[in-house]
């Protein structure tokens, strides 16, 4: 045991308890998202659907967005650990849940949401990054980054979803030339609003399917 484990013992970052940065009843009791679930979106369902309420009657850039585990209070709580307490071991911990919950995609690449600027010199890292260069290593995939920023946006936060729809919409650009077929990661999927924008910057640069991954994925 390190002289640091000994002077600040690690805690779960759900349940507090000590141990471990994130203890086993944690990890066997997150809401994992299951079958069925809705072909498009991802959203869970009654039954199985090609379009859910959701995203009816929405023009999504992506072929599909699965993700691993609903965004509830103790994954909430994981994700903040995550990203703003700078844990970035978790990113580990969270790949390998989305890969033991999500088929690996119908991809030949694996790219990420572009970090923003002003929370990566805040965090010092990007999450979305971390957990796809996580899920490269695991898929077997070749990771680079695809996508800049073609303006700058408010935060999401507190925006209801037509807002955050037009909130991004034309955010992203295509960076470098993609490949047919492209695995896109976030961490969260709250409305798909950036998912979207993303796929749609991506298939301007060349992908004709995108699938999003994404660890946590906000159920209405």
């Amino acid at each position: 045991m390190s002289i640091l484990n000994l002077l600040l013992p690690a805690k779960c970052v759900v349940c507090a308890s000590g141990g471990e940065q994130f203890c086993e009843g944690c990890r066997e009791s997150l809401p994992l998202l299951r079958p069925p679930l809705c072909e498009r979106c991802g959203a869970p369902t009654a039954w199985p659907v090609a379009r859910c309420r959701e995203c009816f009657g929405r023009r999504l850039a992506f072929a599909s967005a699965r993700a691993a585990t609903e965004y509830d209070g103790s994954v909430r709580r994981f994700v903040a650990a995550w990203k703003e307490r700078g844990l970035r071991r978790l990113a580990l911990e969270a790949a390998e849940l989305v890969a033991g919950a999500v088929p690996p995609p119908r991809a030949s690449l694996v790219t990420f949401v572009p970090p923003d600027r002003e929370r990566i010199l805040l965090r010092g890292h990007h999450p979305a990054e971390r957990l796809a260069r996580e899920l490269g290593d695991l898929w077997e995939l070749p990771v680079r980054p695809l996508l800049g920023w073609a303006r700058s946006i408010p935060h999401q936060r507190g925006l209801g979803l037509p807002e955050r729809r037009r909130n991004v919409a034309g955010a992203f650009r295509s960076a470098a030339e993609a490949p047919s077929r492209v695995a896109l990661v976030d961490d969260v999927y709250t409305s798909g609003a950036t998912a979207a924008a993303a796929a749609s910057a991506l298939r301007k640069g060349g992908a004709r399917r995108v699938e999003v991954i994404t660890f946590a994925r906000v159920v209405r």
